[in-house]
């Protein structure tokens, strides 16, 4: 049975659709660099075992990834699943798990990369707003995407409005694409994602629908 780590950093809503969707393989751990993290009990009352790795123990980023990639493979996963790490990891770290290491990013990459994707977005003026499923590279938000959803932007909304919206086909979407990877049908190779051995399409996935 394939096996699967997930990193996070706060409540963890993205690790909970995750475990959720029943993949076909196993949670092996929930890891945090926060150990306030409320997504951590949320997992360890599922009996999935977890660790906080804190980067503020540590003198440098460096030895920081360090110590996370030494946690990451004493649980051997086949795939490692950043669900709202907030961490920018460094090339030695991405390289070691290069190919098994995705993200979801809360906006339609390339757009919107970094933090606070839904005020970029708003003051932008985009019509379209929504998340996107990558594989992580040293560059960041960077990678080459798998997948995409997209919600309308409203007249009227604020951050947290169009926050909610996108946050829900977040939960359709990780899952879906973790499942692709699971079972066989996701890689990465020659630096672009295919999917059943064709080359990922990053389109919406879920129509945009007003309201």
């Amino acid at each position: 049975m394939k096996r699967y780590v997930i990193l996070i950093s706060g409540r963890g809503s993205n690790m909970e659709s995750l475990l959720d969707a029943g993949l076909p393989g196993s949670c092996a751990a929930v890891i945090s660099n926060k150990p306030d993290a409320t997504g951590l009990a949320a997992a360890a009352g599922r009996g999935i075992a977890t660790t906080v790795i804190d980067h503020r123990g540590f003198a440098s980023r460096e030895d920081f990834d360090a110590a996370l990639a030494t946690e990451i493979e004493r649980h051997a996963p086949d795939l490692v699943l950043l669900a709202g790490f907030m961490r920018i990891l460094g090339e030695r770290f991405v390289r070691r798990f290069e190919g098994r290491l995705l993200n979801i990013h809360p906006s339609l990459l390339p757009a919107f990369p970094g933090v606070r994707t839904h005020a970029q977005a708003l003051a932008a003026g985009v019509r379209l707003h929504g998340c996107s499923v990558h594989f992580v590279t040293p560059a960041l938000d960077g990678g080459p995407i798998v997948a995409q959803a997209a919600v309308p932007v409203l007249a009227g909304d604020d951050e947290a409005s169009l926050g909610r919206r996108v946050l829900a086909e977040e939960h359709l979407l990780y899952p879906r694409v973790a499942g692709w990877f699971l079972e066989g049908r996701l890689r990465l190779v020659d630096g672009r994602a295919r999917l059943d051995g064709e080359a990922a399409v990053a389109g919406a996935l879920h129509a945009p629908q007003a309201g």
